[in-house]
């Protein structure tokens, strides 16, 4: 394993931003920086060693200073939406800022996406490991309780990427932490609908027209969205016709078998997805809009990156029949994705 770190750039009060790199034994370079605990960069082999990126981002520090898509980013304190910006915690409601009339979404405009977390680098024979650590303080977007994250990332040189997070609270509150990584197997080349998917899943959240959660888990067996088995997205016209940005209850009936699987038959690159977490929301960048250009010069089209966000389900805290996402004092919140890359 090899890794470095490098300056990525200033924010605009002077204080430093680095960019940490990582190239593994398998192939694999990683670029991280602790702003936004952002993945920069991911390069992955195809089944004939060629490296291809995989992940949309920039190559500097400027553009993720600007409104972007939360590109490759750490989501809190609440990934997805949030209905009306109402948080309920232990029947008190918190106002928070809203995206739009219908929702708060990603933690607001100043979620973890924004912040510089402290960094700490340690370098092992065969991984590298990258804890970021971030205190939000209490009411930080109108959230209660001053909360102590860490997202650890550790690089294995056989091309996984372990993303763990732990996080405490002095007061109740409501966390739900992901990563907002942008995926295209194929480098970019086209978009996302010659990808194959598999999704342990028989349920998905229902939503309404706004996007909301209606508090109802329902099945898709059978329907447009059941990946039981791995599936080209173009044989059910997705994403042309069908747009996903769904969240898919996960069924973890085997822990030795992934809960996403991604795959790209022409390169032979596949992604497989393990997570603690109880569901994952996919979605197939259907706002992307040819507007941003980003590594290598490309630029990002409707559809031409998909998202797998594993996380809790949105809209938990006005949902009682959903998960808990609750934190309490003197409890530690948890919990653990890795990212395999290899070639079929």
């Amino acid at each position: 394993m090899q890794c470095k770190e490098t300056v990525f750039g200033k924010l605009a009060d002077g204080r430093e931003v680095c960019l940490f790199h990582f190239a593994c034994e398998g192939g694999m370079k990683v670029g991280i920086t602790n702003f936004g605990g952002i993945i920069t960069s991911l390069e992955v082999p195809d089944r004939n060693g060629k490296l291809s990126e995989v992940t949309a981002g920039f190559p500097n520090l400027e553009e993720y200073l600007k409104p972007h898509p939360y590109f490759g980013a750490l989501i809190g304190r609440y990934a997805g939406r949030i209905g009306n910006g109402h948080l309920t915690v232990q029947d008190e409601v918190y106002q928070l800022n809203k995206h739009d009339t219908y929702c708060h979404l990603h933690g607001g405009e100043t979620g973890f996406h924004t912040r510089l977390w402290n960094a700490d680098l340690k370098i092992s024979e065969h991984f590298g490991t990258l804890t970021l650590k971030y205190l939000s303080p209490h009411l930080e977007e109108n959230y209660p309780g001053n909360l102590d994250v860490a997202a650890v990332y550790t690089i294995f040189d056989d091309n996984r990427i372990q993303l763990e997070f732990t996080a405490v609270t002095d007061r109740p509150t409501h966390l739900n932490l992901t990563n907002h990584a942008y995926f295209n197997l194929n480098g970019f080349e086209s978009g996302v609908s010659d990808h194959m998917i598999r999704v342990s899943a028989d349920s998905s959240v229902e939503l309404s027209d706004t996007m909301l959660p209606t508090g109802r888990i329902v099945s898709i067996k059978g329907g447009i969205m059941d990946f039981g088995h791995l599936t080209k997205l173009t044989s059910r016209n997705i994403p042309a016709s069908f747009e996903l940005d769904h969240c898919f209850v996960l069924d973890h009936l085997n822990s030795e078998v992934a809960d996403v699987e991604v795959v790209h038959a022409d390169s032979g690159r596949r992604l497989q997805i393990f997570t603690s977490q109880p569901g994952v929301q996919i979605y197939s960048g259907n706002f992307l809009d040819g507007s941003l250009t980003g590594n290598n010069g490309t630029v990002y089209h409707k559809h031409s990156a998909i998202c797998f966000e594993t996380q809790h389900f949105a809209d938990s805290p006005n949902q009682p029949d959903f998960p808990s996402t609750l934190l309490l004092p003197g409890n530690v919140f948890k919990a653990i994705t890795t990212y395999k890359f290899d070639t079929v």
